[in-house]
Protein backbone atom coordinates (compact mmCIF):
# COMPACT_ATOMS: atom_id res chain seq x y z
CA UNK A 1 0.00 0.00 0.00
CA UNK A 2 2.75 2.46 0.96
CA UNK A 3 4.56 1.60 -2.35
CA UNK A 4 1.54 2.10 -4.55
CA UNK A 5 0.76 5.89 -2.77
CA UNK A 6 4.83 6.58 -3.57
CA UNK A 7 3.85 5.68 -7.07
CA UNK A 8 0.72 7.71 -7.21
CA UNK A 9 2.04 10.78 -5.51
CA UNK A 10 5.34 10.67 -8.34
CA UNK A 11 2.97 10.59 -11.18
CA UNK A 12 0.50 12.95 -10.43
CA UNK A 13 2.86 15.58 -8.56
CA UNK A 14 3.09 17.72 -11.63
CA UNK A 15 -0.69 18.04 -12.00
CA UNK A 16 -1.14 18.79 -8.46
CA UNK A 17 1.57 21.38 -8.54
CA UNK A 18 -0.37 23.07 -11.53
CA UNK A 19 -3.84 23.03 -10.23
CA UNK A 20 -2.44 24.74 -6.90
CA UNK A 21 -0.63 27.28 -9.35
CA UNK A 22 -3.96 28.17 -10.84
CA UNK A 23 -5.95 28.47 -7.48
CA UNK A 24 -3.59 30.31 -6.11
CA UNK A 25 -3.49 32.38 -9.22
CA UNK A 26 -7.49 32.65 -9.08
CA UNK A 27 -7.10 33.76 -5.08
CA UNK A 28 -4.78 36.12 -6.06
CA UNK A 29 -6.69 37.86 -9.05
CA UNK A 30 -9.94 37.98 -6.85
CA UNK A 31 -7.91 39.41 -4.14
CA UNK A 32 -6.94 42.09 -6.85
CA UNK A 33 -10.86 42.27 -8.38
CA UNK A 34 -12.20 43.44 -4.07
CA UNK A 35 -9.41 45.74 -3.68
CA UNK A 36 -10.70 49.30 -2.77
CA UNK A 37 -10.53 51.56 -5.75
CA UNK A 38 -10.43 55.50 -6.29
CA UNK A 39 -13.59 56.46 -7.09
CA UNK A 40 -14.45 59.79 -9.00
CA UNK A 41 -15.52 62.47 -6.77
CA UNK A 42 -19.23 63.50 -8.13
CA UNK A 43 -20.47 66.37 -7.36
CA UNK A 44 -24.17 67.04 -8.06
CA UNK A 45 -26.22 69.90 -9.29
CA UNK A 46 -27.69 70.76 -5.43
CA UNK A 47 -23.93 70.41 -3.99
CA UNK A 48 -22.40 73.67 -2.57
CA UNK A 49 -19.17 74.11 -4.50
CA UNK A 50 -17.12 77.08 -2.49
CA UNK A 51 -15.16 77.93 -5.60
CA UNK A 52 -17.16 80.77 -7.84
CA UNK A 53 -16.43 82.18 -11.06
CA UNK A 54 -15.75 85.56 -8.58
CA UNK A 55 -12.71 83.62 -6.92
CA UNK A 56 -11.46 83.14 -10.01
CA UNK A 57 -9.28 86.25 -11.34
CA UNK A 58 -6.67 87.23 -13.49
CA UNK A 59 -7.78 83.93 -16.22
CA UNK A 60 -10.59 86.00 -18.10
CA UNK A 61 -9.91 84.70 -21.69
CA UNK A 62 -10.17 80.89 -19.93
CA UNK A 63 -13.14 81.89 -17.64
CA UNK A 64 -14.99 83.30 -21.19
CA UNK A 65 -14.18 79.79 -23.08
CA UNK A 66 -15.23 78.02 -20.22
CA UNK A 67 -18.58 80.05 -19.57
CA UNK A 68 -19.81 79.10 -23.29
CA UNK A 69 -19.64 75.58 -21.90
CA UNK A 70 -21.42 76.15 -18.42
CA UNK A 71 -24.11 78.14 -20.35
CA UNK A 72 -24.71 75.27 -23.12
CA UNK A 73 -25.15 73.05 -20.02
CA UNK A 74 -27.57 75.25 -19.08
CA UNK A 75 -29.77 76.56 -21.71
CA UNK A 76 -29.13 73.49 -24.47
CA UNK A 77 -32.01 74.52 -26.87
CA UNK A 78 -30.78 77.80 -27.30
CA UNK A 79 -27.72 76.21 -29.05
CA UNK A 80 -29.56 73.05 -30.88
CA UNK A 81 -32.29 75.55 -32.18
CA UNK A 82 -28.44 76.97 -34.71
CA UNK A 83 -27.32 73.17 -35.17
CA UNK A 84 -24.71 73.99 -32.44
CA UNK A 85 -23.03 71.20 -30.18
CA UNK A 86 -21.65 71.46 -27.21
CA UNK A 87 -17.63 70.92 -27.70
CA UNK A 88 -16.89 67.62 -26.47
CA UNK A 89 -13.61 68.20 -24.40
CA UNK A 90 -11.74 71.38 -22.99
CA UNK A 91 -8.28 70.90 -22.35
CA UNK A 92 -6.73 73.48 -20.11
CA UNK A 93 -3.09 73.90 -20.43
CA UNK A 94 -0.50 76.38 -19.12
CA UNK A 95 2.02 76.87 -16.34
CA UNK A 96 1.61 75.07 -13.07
CA UNK A 97 -0.08 77.20 -10.63
CA UNK A 98 -1.90 79.30 -13.27
CA UNK A 99 -5.48 78.14 -11.96
CA UNK A 100 -6.73 75.30 -14.41
CA UNK A 101 -8.24 73.06 -11.22
CA UNK A 102 -9.22 76.06 -9.83
CA UNK A 103 -11.42 76.78 -13.30
CA UNK A 104 -12.85 73.29 -13.31
CA UNK A 105 -14.26 73.94 -9.32
CA UNK A 106 -16.11 77.34 -10.28
CA UNK A 107 -17.11 75.41 -13.72
CA UNK A 108 -18.76 72.67 -11.09
CA UNK A 109 -20.32 75.33 -8.88
CA UNK A 110 -21.66 77.03 -11.82
CA UNK A 111 -22.81 75.04 -14.59
CA UNK A 112 -25.53 73.20 -12.73
CA UNK A 113 -24.75 69.44 -13.87
CA UNK A 114 -23.03 66.82 -12.46
CA UNK A 115 -19.48 67.44 -12.21
CA UNK A 116 -17.07 64.12 -12.10
CA UNK A 117 -13.51 64.77 -10.84
CA UNK A 118 -10.92 62.18 -11.08
CA UNK A 119 -6.77 61.85 -11.07
CA UNK A 120 -5.18 60.63 -14.52
CA UNK A 121 -3.03 58.28 -12.65
CA UNK A 122 -5.62 56.43 -10.79
CA UNK A 123 -6.18 54.92 -14.06
CA UNK A 124 -2.50 53.38 -14.16
CA UNK A 125 -2.44 49.83 -13.24
CA UNK A 126 -0.33 47.40 -12.91
CA UNK A 127 -2.11 44.90 -14.49
CA UNK A 128 -3.49 45.45 -17.96
CA UNK A 129 -7.45 46.17 -18.56
CA UNK A 130 -7.55 47.24 -14.84
CA UNK A 131 -7.43 51.21 -16.33
CA UNK A 132 -9.27 50.79 -19.48
CA UNK A 133 -12.04 49.23 -17.31
CA UNK A 134 -12.22 52.22 -14.82
CA UNK A 135 -12.38 54.20 -17.80
CA UNK A 136 -15.13 52.71 -19.24
CA UNK A 137 -16.81 52.86 -15.73
CA UNK A 138 -16.39 56.40 -15.09
CA UNK A 139 -18.04 56.99 -18.66
CA UNK A 140 -21.06 54.92 -18.32
CA UNK A 141 -21.75 56.89 -15.02
CA UNK A 142 -21.24 60.13 -16.56
CA UNK A 143 -23.51 59.34 -19.09
CA UNK A 144 -26.25 58.05 -16.90
CA UNK A 145 -26.68 61.69 -15.29
CA UNK A 146 -26.08 63.53 -18.42
CA UNK A 147 -25.72 66.56 -18.71
CA UNK A 148 -22.98 66.11 -17.05
CA UNK A 149 -18.77 67.69 -16.68
CA UNK A 150 -16.03 65.04 -16.47
CA UNK A 151 -12.86 66.62 -15.68
CA UNK A 152 -9.29 64.59 -15.67
CA UNK A 153 -6.54 66.02 -13.87
CA UNK A 154 -2.96 65.52 -14.73
CA UNK A 155 -3.33 64.42 -18.27
CA UNK A 156 -0.31 63.89 -19.19
CA UNK A 157 0.21 61.05 -16.80
CA UNK A 158 -1.68 58.80 -18.59
CA UNK A 159 -2.00 60.59 -22.12
CA UNK A 160 1.37 61.00 -23.78
CA UNK A 161 2.70 59.75 -26.56
CA UNK A 162 2.18 55.93 -27.60
CA UNK A 163 5.43 54.37 -28.42
CA UNK A 164 7.55 56.55 -26.11
CA UNK A 165 7.62 53.57 -23.95
CA UNK A 166 7.12 50.20 -23.46
CA UNK A 167 3.64 50.52 -20.84
CA UNK A 168 1.38 48.43 -22.59
CA UNK A 169 -1.02 49.03 -19.65
CA UNK A 170 -1.04 53.14 -20.16
CA UNK A 171 -1.66 52.66 -23.81
CA UNK A 172 -4.35 50.65 -23.73
CA UNK A 173 -5.60 53.07 -21.15
CA UNK A 174 -5.43 55.93 -23.48
CA UNK A 175 -6.55 53.67 -26.40
CA UNK A 176 -10.11 53.07 -24.21
CA UNK A 177 -9.76 57.05 -23.61
CA UNK A 178 -9.61 57.80 -27.10
CA UNK A 179 -13.01 55.75 -27.95
CA UNK A 180 -15.19 56.77 -25.02
CA UNK A 181 -14.37 60.56 -26.23
CA UNK A 182 -14.56 60.04 -29.94
CA UNK A 183 -16.03 56.41 -31.38
CA UNK A 184 -18.68 54.18 -31.66
CA UNK A 185 -20.28 55.29 -28.09
CA UNK A 186 -22.19 58.52 -28.29
CA UNK A 187 -20.95 60.92 -25.90
CA UNK A 188 -24.64 62.58 -25.35
CA UNK A 189 -24.38 65.96 -23.37
CA UNK A 190 -20.96 65.20 -21.81
CA UNK A 191 -18.10 67.66 -21.97
CA UNK A 192 -14.56 65.94 -21.06
CA UNK A 193 -12.50 68.81 -19.32
CA UNK A 194 -8.43 68.03 -18.93
CA UNK A 195 -6.09 70.08 -17.33
CA UNK A 196 -2.10 69.35 -18.18
CA UNK A 197 1.12 71.21 -17.54
CA UNK A 198 3.32 69.24 -20.88
CA UNK A 199 0.74 69.83 -24.03
CA UNK A 200 3.78 69.04 -26.10
CA UNK A 201 3.78 65.58 -24.60
CA UNK A 202 0.41 64.60 -25.03
CA UNK A 203 -0.80 62.04 -27.92
CA UNK A 204 -1.64 64.13 -30.93
CA UNK A 205 -5.21 61.76 -31.51
CA UNK A 206 -5.90 63.35 -28.06
CA UNK A 207 -5.58 67.04 -29.29
CA UNK A 208 -7.52 66.31 -32.27
CA UNK A 209 -10.64 68.45 -33.07
CA UNK A 210 -13.61 65.45 -32.04
CA UNK A 211 -11.95 64.93 -28.62
CA UNK A 212 -10.65 68.35 -27.38
CA UNK A 213 -12.39 70.87 -29.37
CA UNK A 214 -10.73 73.16 -27.28
CA UNK A 215 -7.01 74.06 -26.15
CA UNK A 216 -7.42 77.00 -23.60
CA UNK A 217 -4.28 78.48 -22.40
CA UNK A 218 -4.01 79.58 -19.16
CA UNK A 219 -0.99 82.20 -18.46
CA UNK A 220 0.52 83.60 -15.61
CA UNK A 221 -1.85 87.18 -15.07
CA UNK A 222 -1.16 89.84 -15.90
CA UNK A 223 -0.34 93.61 -13.79
CA UNK A 224 -4.39 93.86 -13.83
CA UNK A 225 -4.86 90.49 -12.97
CA UNK A 226 -2.32 90.12 -10.29
CA UNK A 227 -3.96 92.85 -8.81
CA UNK A 228 -7.36 91.56 -8.92
CA UNK A 229 -5.50 88.00 -7.61
CA UNK A 230 -4.41 89.79 -4.77
CA UNK A 231 -7.61 91.82 -3.59
CA UNK A 232 -9.01 87.85 -4.19
CA UNK A 233 -6.50 86.44 -1.73
CA UNK A 234 -6.77 89.40 0.64
CA UNK A 235 -10.74 89.67 1.24
CA UNK A 236 -10.65 87.83 4.43
CA UNK A 237 -7.33 89.44 5.69
CA UNK A 238 -7.80 92.81 7.69
CA UNK A 239 -5.33 95.08 5.70
CA UNK A 240 -3.89 98.63 7.28
CA UNK A 241 -2.07 100.99 4.27
CA UNK A 242 -1.59 98.29 1.66
CA UNK A 243 -0.95 99.10 -2.37
CA UNK A 244 -2.04 96.35 -3.68
CA UNK A 245 -1.30 97.71 -7.02
CA UNK A 246 1.99 98.24 -6.02
CA UNK A 247 2.73 94.84 -4.94
CA UNK A 248 1.30 93.67 -8.45
CA UNK A 249 3.49 96.18 -10.45
CA UNK A 250 6.55 94.57 -8.45
CA UNK A 251 5.16 90.39 -8.94
CA UNK A 252 5.58 90.09 -12.32
CA UNK A 253 5.60 86.63 -13.79
CA UNK A 254 3.76 85.44 -10.55
CA UNK A 255 1.16 82.72 -10.78
CA UNK A 256 -2.18 82.97 -8.96
CA UNK A 257 -0.48 80.18 -6.50
CA UNK A 258 2.80 81.97 -6.18
CA UNK A 259 0.17 85.11 -5.00
CA UNK A 260 -1.78 82.98 -3.12
CA UNK A 261 1.22 81.75 -0.74
CA UNK A 262 2.28 85.33 -0.52
CA UNK A 263 -1.12 86.34 0.65
CA UNK A 264 -0.75 83.90 3.38
CA UNK A 265 3.18 84.58 3.85
CA UNK A 266 1.70 88.25 4.82
CA UNK A 267 -0.30 87.13 7.34
CA UNK A 268 1.24 84.65 9.13
CA UNK A 269 4.55 87.32 9.65
CA UNK A 270 1.49 89.19 11.24
CA UNK A 271 0.51 86.56 13.39
CA UNK A 272 4.28 86.38 13.92
CA UNK A 273 4.77 89.84 15.22
CA UNK A 274 1.18 89.72 16.74
CA UNK A 275 0.03 92.73 14.31
CA UNK A 276 -3.79 93.26 14.11
CA UNK A 277 -3.73 94.26 10.85
CA UNK A 278 -1.37 93.26 7.71
CA UNK A 279 0.72 96.75 6.57
CA UNK A 280 2.85 97.02 3.33
CA UNK A 281 6.13 95.58 5.40
CA UNK A 282 4.17 91.96 5.77
CA UNK A 283 4.15 91.72 1.79
CA UNK A 284 7.33 92.96 1.38
CA UNK A 285 9.00 90.47 3.28
CA UNK A 286 6.47 87.80 2.37
CA UNK A 287 7.81 88.23 -0.90
CA UNK A 288 11.36 88.29 -0.70
CA UNK A 289 10.51 84.92 1.62
CA UNK A 290 8.90 83.23 -1.72
CA UNK A 291 11.22 84.83 -4.60
CA UNK A 292 14.76 84.13 -2.92
CA UNK A 293 13.91 81.37 0.17
CA UNK A 294 13.71 81.41 3.82
CA UNK A 295 16.24 83.36 5.64
CA UNK A 296 19.07 80.62 5.85
CA UNK A 297 21.22 80.90 9.30
CA UNK A 298 24.69 80.56 7.72
CA UNK A 299 27.25 82.58 8.79
CA UNK A 300 30.10 83.78 6.43
CA UNK A 301 33.69 84.40 7.11
CA UNK A 302 35.01 88.10 6.19
CA UNK A 303 36.46 87.49 3.06
CA UNK A 304 33.41 85.54 1.67
CA UNK A 305 31.35 87.94 2.75
CA UNK A 306 33.07 90.82 0.82
CA UNK A 307 33.36 88.20 -1.84
CA UNK A 308 29.61 88.35 -2.16
CA UNK A 309 29.29 92.29 -1.82
CA UNK A 310 31.28 93.06 -4.61
CA UNK A 311 29.19 89.81 -6.52
CA UNK A 312 26.08 91.22 -5.79
CA UNK A 313 27.51 95.14 -6.05
CA UNK A 314 28.52 94.19 -9.99
CA UNK A 315 24.99 92.55 -10.58
CA UNK A 316 23.40 95.85 -9.37
CA UNK A 317 25.83 98.17 -11.27
CA UNK A 318 25.24 96.89 -14.46
CA UNK A 319 22.14 96.21 -13.70
CA UNK A 320 21.58 100.01 -13.31
CA UNK A 321 23.56 101.09 -16.08
CA UNK A 322 22.32 98.78 -19.14
CA UNK A 323 19.22 99.98 -20.66
CA UNK A 324 16.16 97.95 -21.40
CA UNK A 325 17.10 95.80 -18.16
CA UNK A 326 14.70 95.78 -15.03
CA UNK A 327 15.43 98.07 -12.14
CA UNK A 328 17.21 96.98 -9.40
CA UNK A 329 14.78 97.23 -6.42
CA UNK A 330 16.96 95.86 -3.35
CA UNK A 331 20.40 94.24 -3.36
CA UNK A 332 21.07 92.10 -0.06
CA UNK A 333 23.96 89.82 1.69
CA UNK A 334 22.25 88.13 3.84
CA UNK A 335 22.15 84.16 3.20
CA UNK A 336 18.28 82.92 1.86
CA UNK A 337 18.08 79.57 0.28
CA UNK A 338 20.96 78.36 -1.29
CA UNK A 339 21.91 82.06 -2.32
CA UNK A 340 24.63 83.60 -0.64
CA UNK A 341 23.22 86.87 -1.39
CA UNK A 342 20.95 88.43 -4.04
CA UNK A 343 19.81 91.24 -6.25
CA UNK A 344 16.11 91.65 -7.02
CA UNK A 345 15.15 93.10 -9.93
CA UNK A 346 11.54 93.97 -10.66
CA UNK A 347 9.87 95.43 -13.99
CA UNK A 348 8.19 98.71 -14.30
CA UNK A 349 5.75 96.97 -16.64
CA UNK A 350 5.15 93.78 -18.54
CA UNK A 351 6.59 92.74 -21.63
CA UNK A 352 6.14 90.17 -23.92
CA UNK A 353 9.16 90.35 -26.45
CA UNK A 354 12.87 90.88 -26.47
CA UNK A 355 15.51 92.04 -28.85
CA UNK A 356 18.60 90.65 -29.16
CA UNK A 357 20.33 93.24 -27.97
CA UNK A 358 18.10 93.52 -24.75
CA UNK A 359 18.85 89.87 -24.22
CA UNK A 360 22.63 90.28 -24.41
CA UNK A 361 22.25 93.54 -21.45
CA UNK A 362 20.40 90.64 -19.79
CA UNK A 363 23.63 88.01 -20.19
CA UNK A 364 25.98 91.12 -19.19
CA UNK A 365 23.86 91.70 -16.32
CA UNK A 366 24.46 87.73 -14.56
CA UNK A 367 27.81 87.92 -15.54
CA UNK A 368 28.49 90.97 -13.82
CA UNK A 369 28.77 89.45 -10.26
CA UNK A 370 31.32 86.86 -11.42
CA UNK A 371 33.53 89.73 -13.37
CA UNK A 372 33.57 91.91 -10.01
CA UNK A 373 34.70 88.88 -8.70
CA UNK A 374 37.89 89.06 -10.96
CA UNK A 375 38.43 92.88 -11.14
CA UNK A 376 38.70 93.03 -7.03
CA UNK A 377 39.94 89.93 -6.55
CA UNK A 378 42.02 88.41 -9.26
CA UNK A 379 40.24 85.02 -9.23
CA UNK A 380 36.69 83.66 -9.57
CA UNK A 381 34.36 81.77 -7.42
CA UNK A 382 31.67 79.16 -7.19
CA UNK A 383 29.30 81.35 -6.25
CA UNK A 384 28.53 82.31 -10.14
CA UNK A 385 27.14 78.93 -10.81
CA UNK A 386 23.75 79.49 -10.77
CA UNK A 387 24.35 82.53 -13.67
CA UNK A 388 26.39 80.97 -15.97
CA UNK A 389 23.27 77.74 -16.29
CA UNK A 390 21.30 81.03 -16.91
CA UNK A 391 23.61 82.71 -19.42
CA UNK A 392 23.99 79.03 -20.89
CA UNK A 393 20.09 78.94 -21.34
CA UNK A 394 19.40 82.40 -22.72
CA UNK A 395 22.99 81.67 -24.98
CA UNK A 396 21.10 78.57 -26.41
CA UNK A 397 17.65 79.84 -27.12
CA UNK A 398 18.62 82.69 -29.02
CA UNK A 399 20.51 80.46 -31.03
CA UNK A 400 18.39 77.47 -31.26
CA UNK A 401 14.86 79.06 -30.83
CA UNK A 402 15.78 82.68 -31.41
CA UNK A 403 18.08 82.26 -34.93
CA UNK A 404 19.19 85.52 -33.21
CA UNK A 405 22.75 84.36 -33.97
CA UNK A 406 25.27 85.51 -36.36
CA UNK A 407 25.54 82.59 -39.53
CA UNK A 408 23.00 83.18 -42.42
CA UNK A 409 22.10 79.72 -41.66
CA UNK A 410 20.90 80.29 -38.07
CA UNK A 411 16.91 80.75 -39.16
CA UNK A 412 16.94 77.82 -40.66
CA UNK A 413 18.79 75.48 -38.46
CA UNK A 414 16.11 76.93 -35.68
CA UNK A 415 13.49 75.15 -37.35
CA UNK A 416 15.45 71.62 -37.84
CA UNK A 417 15.16 69.08 -34.77
CA UNK A 418 18.54 69.45 -32.76
CA UNK A 419 18.65 65.49 -32.70
CA UNK A 420 19.17 65.53 -36.50
CA UNK A 421 21.61 68.17 -37.07
CA UNK A 422 24.94 67.10 -38.82
CA UNK A 423 27.75 67.75 -36.55
CA UNK A 424 29.37 70.90 -38.13
CA UNK A 425 25.74 72.58 -38.01
CA UNK A 426 26.31 71.77 -33.88
CA UNK A 427 29.61 72.82 -34.00
CA UNK A 428 28.47 76.54 -35.76
CA UNK A 429 25.39 76.75 -33.11
CA UNK A 430 28.01 75.83 -30.25
CA UNK A 431 30.48 79.08 -31.80
CA UNK A 432 27.68 81.36 -32.36
CA UNK A 433 26.46 80.88 -28.30
CA UNK A 434 30.34 81.10 -27.43
CA UNK A 435 30.16 84.50 -29.53
CA UNK A 436 27.11 85.91 -27.73
CA UNK A 437 28.73 84.81 -24.29
CA UNK A 438 31.79 86.85 -25.02
CA UNK A 439 29.63 89.84 -26.32
CA UNK A 440 27.98 89.78 -22.90
CA UNK A 441 30.98 89.29 -21.01
CA UNK A 442 32.81 92.28 -22.96
CA UNK A 443 29.85 94.61 -21.91
CA UNK A 444 30.36 93.71 -18.31
CA UNK A 445 34.32 93.80 -18.11
CA UNK A 446 33.93 97.69 -19.99
CA UNK A 447 31.17 98.24 -17.65
CA UNK A 448 32.68 97.45 -14.04
CA UNK A 449 35.87 98.51 -15.07
CA UNK A 450 35.07 101.90 -15.97
CA UNK A 451 32.84 102.46 -12.57
CA UNK A 452 34.85 100.76 -10.11
CA UNK A 453 34.70 103.35 -7.34
CA UNK A 454 31.06 103.20 -7.70
CA UNK A 455 31.25 99.46 -7.10
CA UNK A 456 33.38 99.99 -4.35
CA UNK A 457 30.89 101.98 -2.65
CA UNK A 458 28.03 99.75 -3.51
CA UNK A 459 30.39 97.04 -1.40
CA UNK A 460 31.43 98.96 0.99
CA UNK A 461 27.51 99.81 1.77
CA UNK A 462 26.44 96.44 1.53
CA UNK A 463 29.47 95.41 4.39
CA UNK A 464 27.86 98.09 6.19
CA UNK A 465 24.43 97.61 6.56
CA UNK A 466 23.53 93.82 4.76
CA UNK A 467 21.25 95.15 1.74
CA UNK A 468 20.56 98.50 -0.31
CA UNK A 469 17.25 99.24 -1.01
CA UNK A 470 15.62 101.37 -4.16
CA UNK A 471 16.17 104.67 -2.87
CA UNK A 472 19.72 104.52 -1.51
CA UNK A 473 20.68 102.62 -4.57
CA UNK A 474 19.08 106.16 -6.14
CA UNK A 475 21.90 108.13 -4.06
CA UNK A 476 24.74 106.28 -4.70
CA UNK A 477 24.07 106.34 -8.71
CA UNK A 478 23.47 110.17 -8.33
CA UNK A 479 25.73 111.67 -10.95
CA UNK A 480 26.80 108.23 -13.04
CA UNK A 481 26.32 108.50 -16.59
CA UNK A 482 24.04 105.76 -17.94
CA UNK A 483 24.96 103.86 -20.88
CA UNK A 484 23.24 103.59 -24.23
CA UNK A 485 23.36 100.94 -26.76
CA UNK A 486 22.89 102.13 -30.68
CA UNK A 487 21.98 99.49 -33.11
CA UNK A 488 25.01 98.18 -34.79
CA UNK A 489 27.46 100.31 -32.64
CA UNK A 490 27.63 98.99 -29.89
CA UNK A 491 27.44 100.59 -25.89
CA UNK A 492 28.44 104.14 -25.09
CA UNK A 493 28.60 106.33 -22.39
CA UNK A 494 25.82 109.05 -22.42
CA UNK A 495 26.52 112.95 -21.72
CA UNK A 496 26.98 113.68 -18.50
CA UNK A 497 23.71 115.82 -18.97
CA UNK A 498 21.55 112.24 -19.28
CA UNK A 499 19.11 111.59 -16.63
CA UNK A 500 20.34 109.65 -13.99
CA UNK A 501 18.73 106.41 -11.93
CA UNK A 502 16.82 103.59 -13.14
CA UNK A 503 17.22 102.30 -16.60
CA UNK A 504 15.27 102.61 -19.53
Amino acid sequence: MLDWLKDFAMEWSYVFTMVFMALLLFFFWRALRVMPKTKPQQIKPESKVAVSWDDVAGVDDAKDELREVVEFLREPARYKRLGARVPKGVLLHGPPGTGKTMLAKAVAHESGAYFYSQSASSFVEMFAGLGAARIRRLFREAREHSPAILFIDELDAVGGRRGSDINAEREQTLNQLLVEMDGFPTTGELVVMAASNLLEKLDPALLRPGRFDRQVFVSPPDVDGRRRVLEVHTRDKPLSDVDLGLLASQTSGLTGADLANLCNEAAIACARRHGSALVQADFDGAFERVVAGVRSRRVLNTHEKRVVAFHEAGHALCGELLPSVDRVHKISIVPRGKALGYTLNLPDEDRYLKTREELIDYMAVLLGGRVAEHEVFGAVTTGASDDLRRVAEVARSMVNDYAMGAAPDGAQRALIDPATLSEVSRRISDEEQQALVFEAQRAAQALVAAHRPVLDELAAHLLQHESVERDQIDVLMAGVPRVQRRLGVGLRVAAASEPDGGTS
